[in-house]
């Protein structure tokens, strides 16, 4: 018998653009959006964990709606690099399980045994 698991993604918006300024959110249970220039690398992490596995929202770039100049900065990047990935995701989840596709069919055959 095979079961399969129906998941339904959350579409959750994770950067965002307001009164000139970028935010960014890490919890997804409130509301809480922290200024984009508090940003650390554990922040970033958990981003790309919620753009990985979920549906990842964000407001797109435009030079003019962010006129704090470390805000405006910090936000291209971020979403430059997040529209790549989200753009490249499926290739990457299929490199992912190409990569490691014997050593998953292997694991397989040893826990039927």
């Amino acid at each position: 018998m095979t079961l399969t698991q129906n998941v339904k993604l959350k579409h959750m918006k994770y950067l965002k653009i307001e009164n000139h300024k970028g935010f960014y959110r890490i919890d997804t249970t409130v509301e809480n959006w922290t200024e984009l220039d508090q940003i650390n690398k554990d922040h970033l992490l958990t981003l790309l964990k919620f753009a990985s596995t979920q549906v990842f929202e964000m407001d797109e770039y435009k030079d003019e709606l962010l006129q704090n100049p470390a805000h405006n900065i910090i936000y291209r990047n971020i979403y430059g690099k997040f529209n790549d990935f989200l753009n490249n995701k499926t290739r990457f989840q299929d490199t992912i399980e190409a990569m490691y596709k014997t050593a998953i069919e292997k694991y397989k055959i040893q826990q039927q045994e």
